[in-house]
């Protein structure tokens, strides 16, 4: 099968993975919080960006690679990284970190992955990046840190913008509880799609047939059963950090340091004060906060007020987007729903699948653009199509 002809771009991955999802795998994955305005709002404000095209340019070698933190990289993007991930599909982190490795671009394991740091070490290649939830507890914050750096992870990623257990009512709606337990309700769901169920029985065979936060293991106490359906062991553990946190592990972390959601241009500089080695700007997708700024929005302002590595997420849904956040300020970009729609679409051949969309949708729109590299797209002219209308 010809999969460029069947799925030529990620909506077409998006659809069939909803099809052979359970309902609440499918609500887990692709909702947001609140109304959801914030995830449409990601969407709206990246289609609003204009790039203008150039002519008369003649045939065009495209150089697809750039740099991040010191490394030369095949791609400018990797997978980001996404709780529970192996609720989404059997096996889904290893699926992803051998990919990673194959690939060259980073993997990004969350602390509440279906898989442990360990589980993941005979897999991870040179960009194995580790997310952490900030622990509370000082000797658990150690014991997690020394975890991620013997299994082989060179960055540290710490993510900001979940100070509370946010509200995803459409995950709720659907059923899903944490941890997940496969209730008569669910049940059903899970019997209309058998390639999923076998798959989850065959992996978890001696958890139930269902994963869970393997990293957390040695550290659950019996205060876990004290939580709500939306809420998991992780929110025991952590804390909302501040800035002495960060300072804690900048002093604790020999590697890369990454912070993961920051959408305000005031506080790049404190951050690049502590020793910070790049920021991440997003808004969680849409999923904490129903009433922030698309990512898009805030990005040129943070490209302003720091000259640290900008990552991006949150809307992109292929290289055109990906062109027009690299033209506003952005040195990277993450995706994570995006691959986790093509492993669930189509097995581990839908990573590759991904994988070539992707590059070859950044190759047709730089021609587009007269680019011939990606070090050329800060000298694009931007237009506000919102202005058109």
């Amino acid at each position: 099968m010809d999969l460029h002809q069947h799925y030529p771009a990620l909506s077409d991955l998006r659809r069939r993975a909803q099809s052979r999802l359970p309902k609440f795998v499918w609500e887990y994955l692709d909702s947001g919080t609140g109304t959801e305005a914030t995830k449409r709002r990601n969407r709206t404000a990246l289609d609003q960006i204009g790039l203008m095209p150039s002519i008369l340019h003649g045939p065009l070698e495209v150089d697809l690679s750039t740099s991040l933190l010191g490394r030369r990289l095949p791609l400018p993007f990797g997978i980001a990284p996404l709780g529970m991930s192996g609720l989404i599909w059997p096996d889904a982190e290893g699926h992803l970190a051998r990919f990673g490795a194959a690939t060259g671009i980073p993997y990004a394991l969350s602390t509440v992955a279906s898989q442990s740091p360990e589980d993941l070490a005979p897999h991870l290649g040179t960009e194995a990046w580790f997310q952490l939830y900030p622990p509370k507890d000082e000797d658990i914050r150690h014991d997690m840190l020394e975890r991620a750096r013997a299994s082989g992870f060179s960055t540290l990623v710490l993510t900001v913008d979940v100070p509370v257990a946010s509200r995803r009512e459409r995950q709720t709606r659907s059923g899903l509880t944490q941890p997940p337990r496969l209730t008569p309700r669910l049940l059903a769901q899970v019997a209309r799609r058998p390639a999923w169920a076998l798959g989850m029985a065959r992996q978890h065979r001696h958890e139930g047939g269902m994963p869970h936060m393997r990293t957390l293991d040695k550290y659950i106490t019996e205060q876990s059963q004290s939580l709500s359906s939306t809420a998991h062991i992780g929110y025991l553990l952590r804390t909302s950090p501040d800035w002495d946190y960060v300072k804690w592990l900048r002093d604790n972390w020999q590697g890369a340091f990454v912070i993961k959601g920051v959408m305000r241009a005031e506080d790049a500089a404190p951050l690049e004060a502590l020793g910070v080695d790049a920021l991440w700007v997003s808004n969680h997708a849409g999923r904490q906060f129903d009433a922030a700024p698309a990512s898009i929005e805030v990005l040129p302002e943070l490209r302003a007020a720091t000259d640290l590595p900008l990552i991006f997420d949150s809307g992109i849904e292929g290289g055109l987007d990906m062109l027009r956040a690299l033209a506003l300020g952005a040195d990277f970009i993450m995706l994570g729903r995006a691959f986790h729609f093509a492993l669930a679409a189509l097995g581990t051949p839908g990573l590759q699948h991904l994988h070539d969309i992707l590059a070859k949708d950044l190759e047709a729109n730089m021609g587009q653009l007269g680019l011939r590299s990606l070090s050329e797209v800060k000298t694009l002219q931007i237009r506000n199509l919102a202005l058109q209308f």
